[in-house]
């Protein structure tokens, strides 16, 4: 248990329901009539849902223990992705609903943080950005170069994103893991 003074950002608490809640952002407000109070905004861990909530300044609340801990993707096992602890080399299986769209830009030997609270895996966070290889896309036209026009683009791991149109088959390419938006050649 922690007060409300105790709040920073990055902290994970639980409230009313059982809920994973991360603090993005926090704020005492002493107001000059009335008592002390925290103006916080939270972010649900598994939804992603973004709340305000006021707390009164001293109030208990439940903090979450999570373990973040740097993994490496090892192979798919069935509907399981296989983690390996980068220190300890233990083996951890995440169901494919808990990582969720990161699968479109994961790799094996790809490192990613995954975070566990009380055995439960909540979330797996790739880098902001990944170099993958461009599996299949059609040839760009000669006269297409100068419009700055897009075309679609099968990556590696068989997602599919959106490429400027010099870009050929075989190419590097650097995609944001949080958008899945083309951001250069590697």
């Amino acid at each position: 248990m922690a007060t409300t003074n105790d709040l920073k950002t990055g902290l994970v608490l639980k409230l009313e329901g059982g809920d994973l809640w991360s603090v993005v952002d926090f704020q005492h407000v002493k107001p000059g009539k009335g008592g002390a109070f925290v103006r916080t905004k939270l972010k649900n861990v598994l939804s992603g849902k973004v709340v305000d909530k006021t707390f009164n300044a001293g109030v208990k609340v439940e903090v979450a223990n999570v373990d973040k801990r740097e993994m490496q993707f090892s192979y798919l096992d069935g509907d399981d992705y296989v983690f390996m602890d980068t220190e300890t080399y233990d083996m951890l299986n995440v169901p494919r609903a808990t990582v969720g769209d990161a699968a479109n830009y994961l790799l094996e030997n790809t490192l990613a943080t995954v975070a566990v609270n009380e055995g439960n895996v909540l979330y797996v966070e790739l880098p902001a950005a990944v170099e993958l290889l461009i599996a299949q896309t059609e040839p760009g036209l000669q006269g297409d170069r100068s419009t700055g026009g897009t075309k679609p683009a099968t990556l590696e791991t068989g997602a599919e994103i959106k490429v400027p149109l010099f870009i050929t088959t075989g190419e590097k390419v650097k995609v944001d893991t949080r958008t899945g938006e083309y951001l250069g050649r590697a």
